[in-house]
């Protein structure tokens, strides 16, 4: 049985990294086109570890950003709700 490390994936050229760049530069067409490098077979393991790393930091960013807005959306409705009175009660 004979192993990766015998025979080891080509390099990725210059080339191929400026396409999928561009590819991964496209909305939409990058997140189904990361799934498909990340989990389908025949592709650069390479490739594939930055398709991976590359929908891990996004699902952490996604985190992040719901995490926020939730936390600024309280804080916003918060200073809302207790905001000045003099609207109902002028003082002048």
């Amino acid at each position: 049985m004979e192993t990766n490390e015998q025979y080891p994936a080509p390099e990725i050229s210059v080339g191929d990294w400026m396409i999928t760049l561009l590819i991964a530069a496209i909305p939409l067409v990058n997140v189904i086109m990361l799934f498909v490098w990340a989990f389908g077979s025949g592709y650069h393991p390479s490739k594939a570890n930055w398709a991976k790393a590359t929908l891990i930091w996004a699902l952490i960013s996604i985190v992040i950003i719901v995490i926020l807005t939730i936390l600024f959306g309280a804080v916003f409705f918060s200073f809302m709700n207790s905001g000045p009175d003099f609207y109902e009660n002028p003082q002048f």
